[in-house]
């Protein structure tokens, strides 16, 4: 059973930067893709961005794009989402989930199997 663990989060004023890292533990599978999603209180739980693990490609929803990063740490079996230019409007619980199957896309809660208790960010204008 996988294990995800998210740090990094807290509280920050608005145009800040906060770096969410994810660590992947008692995996014994393979891994196709690392996400991030978020939920604000009141919403339903929105995708932020995607790290395919064997390519390291990425893909960010439009909301975060230009702002957040994400990559991986194939060594130390971790994910981060670098948060640049943060906004009121990120202030959301993070987490980090594993897609442990082969899907043409990554970018809904379905997509992955495995998913971590999630982080604070607030952001304050």
């Amino acid at each position: 059973q996988a294990q995800l663990v998210e740090s990094g989060g807290g509280a920050v004023q608005a145009g800040s930067s906060l770096r969410l890292s994810c660590a992947v533990s008692g995996r014994s599978f393979s891994t196709y893709a690392m996400g991030w999603f978020r939920q604000s209180p009141g919403k339903e739980r929105e995708f932020v961005a995607t790290i395919w693990w064997n390519s390291g490609r990425t893909y960010c929803a439009d909301s975060v794009k230009g702002r957040f990063i994400v990559s991986r740490d194939d060594a130390k079996n971790t994910v981060s989402l670098q948060m640049n230019s943060l906004k009121p409007e990120d202030t959301a619980v993070y987490y980090c989930a594993a897609a442990v199957y082969f899907r043409v896309a990554y970018t809904q809660e379905r997509h992955y199997d495995y998913w971590g208790q999630g982080t604070q960010v607030t952001v304050s204008s």
